[in-house]
């Protein structure tokens, strides 16, 4: 049995230069429970579990684990007091197997041979992880990338695991096995923060829920007795937003066409597997899959980021099968790509010159072959104020705005100069409930001016709520076609593992 961990934060602070990120913050986790942290983008979560952690240390306040006061001033020392974390992207290498990144930089704890391996075994026994120890990761879907990460913490001997969006990348039945097996470390002794945006999930699994504003704790709530309305209004003010369209905006007129779509892997493997599919003006088409099973692949020859072996990929008539990434965006397809950090943003830039990005080559941001540094400034103004984009101002750098806020930003930025096509890859991932309401407004407002959407996501009921038309990816082939107005999230999940839909 694992020993309980009972960890208490007492009015901690911690300030920036020009930032109160944490003030008064309290709360305690008791032993052998599932504690949900709840809260928007930059409400503080992030700061406060960096803290807990190690990985910053606060300017007030204190850490208590089991009744003693301690100083965490490395991930080393929360390690050795017992708390573990697992970050929303996994910190795996593919190209290791499974005890071997579990046994990664702990080879002290139970050495690298049959020892360490009968202990990964025990814990994968005992938690019902299922992990095969000679498996590479490279070999292994999210789910049990995820067992992993929770694994190595374990090993290194966690009472406390700290859970950060746990669930952003899992169908509902891989959702129903973590619960599964945070049920199980609870009841070896162990706790669990569980940080997330699902207030569902949350009402699910905790045992306590603690809300956080504005860098403050605003209130705790008991989910055998409080809903998701009352946990939104307690977290964001406001009543929980809903991604649902109600009225049809679909015309006959096809702007994305794909035909016959194959793309190859190195090895031959088809990462695309004659893929056809239409978005028409007006229409949201989603996309619905685990992850790895050809989406990111979807989204990369369609920006003409990937050359398809075959078949071919039309944009209003035009044929851009061979077009380079400027051609497409050029001829009026926007695109929010699945990670803002390395692909939608240059965090230390400011956001006027982040306004030029994929958009260098003329108005408002170009005049012929230079940069417009007043037309781009007096743009990412417009884009501030029309999305709502929470900031000083333009010469802010990107990374100094909340997740949700760089997303609303990039979605305004992609919405510029009336595009025909959006391609939309997970574009309320990692936003607060706030944010998340403001995307879904913006992408129901251009739909019904007529732009086309191709969505990807894996919030299934994001998928339900916003598409005209939901289509299914496994393998890399489009195994179904399902209708968003009567298919329900655990029924399209079940498509999305093999089975069918009805």
């Amino acid at each position: 049995m694992t020993s309980s961990i009972d960890v208490r934060l007492t009015g901690i602070e911690k300030r920036f230069p020009g930032v109160v990120a944490n003030h008064d913050v309290d709360i305690h986790i008791r032993p052998g429970a599932v504690h949900a942290l709840i809260g928007e983008n930059g409400a503080g979560k992030s700061t406060l579990m960096k803290i807990l952690y190690g990985v910053q240390q606060a300017d007030g306040g204190t850490i208590e684990i089991d009744g003693r006061t301690v100083e965490l001033d490395s991930p080393v020392d929360a390690i050795d007091a017992g708390i573990g974390m697992v970050f929303q992207h996994f910190m795996l290498a593919d190209n290791l197997t499974v005890l071997e990144n579990i046994v990664l930089g702990a080879e002290k704890v139970h050495g690298i041979g049959e020892r360490a391996r009968r202990e990964v075994l025990d814990i994968s026994e005992r938690f019902g992880f299922d992990l095969r120890p000679d498996e590479l990761v490279e070999q292994l879907g999210v789910a049990d990338r995820q067992r992993v990460e929770i694994t190595k913490v374990l090993y290194r001997g966690a009472r406390l695991i700290i859970l950060d969006e746990p669930t952003a990348v899992l169908v509902p039945q891989e959702v129903e096995r973590l619960f599964g097996n945070l049920r199980e470390l609870v009841a070896e002794g162990c706790s669990v923060l569980f940080i997330s945006h699902k207030l569902d999930e949350v009402l699910q699994i905790a045992d306590d829920i603690t809300a956080m504003r504005r860098g403050t704790t605003v209130g705790t709530a008991d989910p055998s007795t409080t809903t998701k309305h009352e946990l939104a209004e307690l977290m964001v003010g406001s009543e929980l937003p809903s991604p649902q369209t109600t009225e049809s905006t679909v015309t006959e007129t096809v702007v994305l066409s794909m035909d016959g779509v194959t793309l190859d892997a190195g090895s031959g493997r088809a990462l695309l597997d004659h893929v056809s599919l239409d978005v028409h003006a007006g229409e949201v088409v989603g996309v619905a899959g685990v992850e790895g099973n050809g989406q990111v692949e979807l989204v990369e020859v369609v920006m003409g980021m990937r050359r398809a072996r075959s078949g071919t990929i039309t944009l209003q008539g035009a044929d851009i099968s061979r077009a380079s990434t400027r051609q497409v965006r050029d001829l009026g397809v926007g695109f929010v790509p699945e990670d803002r950090h390395r692909h939608g943003l240059l965090l230390d830039f400011p956001l006027w010159e982040n306004r030029v990005l994929g958009h260098q080559h003329g108005p408002p941001t170009a005049k012929g072959p230079l940069i417009d540094a007043a037309g781009a400034r007096r743009d990412s103004e417009r884009i501030i104020e029309q999305y709502d984009v929470r900031t000083p101002g333009v010469d802010t750098s990107a990374r100094a705005l909340s997740g949700g806020n760089q997303q609303k930003f990039i979605v305004g930025r992609e919405m510029s100069g009336d595009p025909v096509l959006l391609v939309a890859s997970h574009p309320t991932r990692g936003v607060d409930v706030g944010a998340q309401a403001a995307i879904w407004d913006h992408v129901r407002a251009a739909r019904h001016q007529g732009l086309g959407v191709l969505l990807i996501s894996a919030d299934l009921d994001e998928l339900i709520g916003l598409s005209d038309r939901l289509v299914v990816i496994l393998r890399g082939r489009l195994t179904a076609d399902i209708d968003p107005q009567t298919v329900t999230a655990q029924e399209l999940g079940q498509a999305m593992t093999g089975g069918t839909a009805a």
